[in-house]
């Protein structure tokens, strides 16, 4: 029986490749046409975020990540950064971790350490990533419009990767809300 740690290691070490190739995969770019599936997890904090809130409100990011994911940890002050700069004008990030149950601790200690101010969701049971990430990638970021529409998925970091997503941001920023 393969562990949960093994298979998002392997899962991992794909998004690294795609990574250091420089490939970062975008997905649909406008295109879609299916509102993206509603989920409500709980915060770091113990709070409890759903995505429905946002919608027809803000730009969504949602990023996934792990506290044993390098690359994700690296690009999180980047996408705290884009927050920090575009919050005020309708944009959110939803951090959700991958981490397992056991990680809680961990979560929070990596959280602080980063100072983190956008909100990082615990998805222990794995329901959202079998939603939008079903290969377990990390980093892996799903771009959604004020419409509900998915603009953008991306897989891996790379040293500027967040400020490559930013005109995609700003564009969907610019469109009126349904």
């Amino acid at each position: 029986m393969t562990s949960r740690r093994s298979v998002i290691g392997f899962a991992l070490l794909g998004g690294a490749l795609a990574a250091c190739g420089g490939a970062g995969r975008p997905g649909s770019s406008g295109t879609s046409q299916v509102t993206p599936p509603d989920f409500e997890l709980s915060t770091v904090d113990g709070r409890s975020e759903r995505l429905s809130e946002h919608l027809g409100k803000e730009v969504v990011l949602l990023d996934f990540w792990a506290t044993f994911c390098e690359p994700c940890l690296a690009g999180m002050p980047h996408l705290d950064a884009l927050y920090r700069r575009h919050k005020s004008e309708g944009f959110v990030v939803l951090g959700i971790d991958i981490d397992g149950p056991e990680s809680i601790a961990q979560v929070k200690t990596a959280v602080s350490k980063l100072g983190v101010s956008f909100p990082i969701l615990l998805d222990q049971e794995t329901r959202v990533v079998a939603l939008y990430n079903p290969k377990t990638s990390a980093p892996y970021s799903v771009l959604i419009g004020r419409n509900g529409r998915i603009l953008r998925k991306q897989e891996g970091y790379t040293t500027g990767g967040a400020s490559d997503v930013e005109p995609d941001i700003v564009a969907a920023l610019a469109e009126p809300a349904p």
